[in-house]
């Protein structure tokens, strides 16, 4: 917990991960326990504790100020939010099993959750099984288009192939990857594997570490043996791997001069808890850093600071949380109802919303058109954006490099296509 909180929030992650029902209440007051006919239900779904609570602590922060701010604005529909969080305790079962323990028991109306690809596609059939409703903020490897979630982080085109074009025109033409060893990295990769074979670049190496493991010697080992002058390397380690990968890749002397890391998982509070020093000089893709220039952002950012804490940082998973808690409003009040779920998903498509990072429209496909910025770490800890696209991109699930998904779109604006179909 940060440093500073107030008894609010105290009282907020005291019950984290308990399945404790809280009410936000509009005036800023202690949550209590809420029902009847004047609250609406929603879940929150993440890890608080294990390796990945570095990372998904912050975007229930995200989650939580939104929330609070809607209350305080009336609520949805003229009721207030109550909130009932779940801890997925870093482990794909146990998400599975609190997905279904917060749609049976707990009767919410949907689920904002989940951060790795592993945790989603183990939710995946929860909610599919039982026609619910899935809220994800992380970007992810692609290949998914389900009628029951609705993404908010970027898809491959909206990050890593840009990401991948940058540093082909900008920092070299050989890369090693590196990544955790589950589903996004893997896919991740593989796309970066065919992207670089039609453009010019060479995969000279490649590496995975178990989640949470922090033996890095032999990865670090194979970078210099593989890049020996030197060369691109692309990072989709997550957890705590990160703090150990970096600290060694710098004790090693492989420096961002001559070994240029490009992240797609270390973002602002990632930088902030491995420790800038670090980290600088190394790069990330994202759609949103903290720097972002918009009247929307600076806003947010003192909002969310006035909040946990001046000491504390906004990050692009965490925007993305922020931002879909607002477009389920929306579509709610649009369907004039929360718990018709099917009405809710028809009236998300096309909510748009002047989000921070710029301004966000909901696509038939259930993922948002999204701006791409590349930042460079400098020396407080925050991005300098170096590059961006002129604006937001059409999100592309399915990839053109994925030989099995090459020429397939989604549109759930119409059931009857079924979502999935060829271009």
């Amino acid at each position: 917990m940060a440093q500073g909180l107030g008894r609010r929030k105290f009282l907020i992650y005291g019950s984290a991960g308990l399945g404790t029902s809280l009410l936000l209440k509009a005036c800023g007051g202690s949550p209590t326990s809420g029902g009847g006919g004047d609250i609406i239900k929603v879940g929150i779904l993440h890890s608080y504790s294990g390796t990945l609570a570095i990372s998904e602590r912050t975007v229930v922060d995200a989650e939580m100020l939104a929330i609070q701010e809607i209350n305080a604005a009336g609520g949805v529909l003229g009721k207030q939010i109550e909130v009932v969080q779940e801890d997925g305790s870093s482990d794909w079962p146990t998400f599975a099993e609190k997905a279904e323990k917060l749609i049976e028991k707990d009767q919410v109306v949907t689920i904002f959750g989940c951060w790795t690809s592993a945790s989603r596609k183990a939710v995946k059939d929860v909610f599919e099984s039982k026609n619910h409703m899935l809220w994800y903020p992380v970007q992810y490897e692609g290949q998914e288009c389900s009628k029951n979630i609705f993404y908010t982080g970027a898809t491959p085109n909206q990050q890593i192939e840009p990401a991948v074009d940058w540093l082909l025109a900008n920092k070299g033409k050989e890369f090693f990857l590196v990544g955790s060893d589950y589903v996004f990295p893997r896919t991740a990769n593989t796309i970066i594997k065919e992207q670089l074979k039609a453009k010019g670049g060479t995969t000279v190496g490649e590496d995975y570490l178990p989640l949470g493991n922090i033996e890095v010697t032999g990865i670090i080992s194979k970078i210099k043996g593989a890049l020996p002058n030197g060369g691109v390397i692309f990072n989709s380690l997550n957890g705590d791997s990160n703090a150990a990968f970096f600290k060694q890749l710098k004790s090693s002397g492989l420096t961002p001069d001559k070994y240029p890391t490009m992240s797609v998982s270390i973002a602002e509070e990632e930088v902030r808890q491995i420790g800038k020093d670090f980290l600088v000089g190394h790069y990330a893709a994202w759609n949103y850093f903290q720097t972002v220039d918009t009247p929307q952002n600076k806003e947010w950012v003192k909002r969310f600071k006035a909040e946990y804490g001046e000491d504390r940082v906004t990050n692009d998973p965490m925007e993305a949380a922020y931002i879909m808690v607002y477009l389920w409003k929306q579509a709610v009040e649009k369907a004039g109802t929360a718990d018709d779920l099917e009405k809710v998903r028809m009236a998300a498509i096309g909510q748009s919303f002047d989000a921070p990072e710029g301004k966000v429209t909901m696509k038939a496909n259930h993922h948002i058109t999204k701006t791409v910025r590349i930042g460079k770490v400098r020396d407080d800890g925050l991005f300098d954006i170096v590059w961006s696209t002129d604006g937001p991109l059409e999100p592309e699930p399915w990839n053109q490099y994925v030989a099995a998904t090459k020429g397939y779109g989604c549109d759930w604006s119409d059931p009857s296509k079924g979502g999935k179909y060829k271009i």
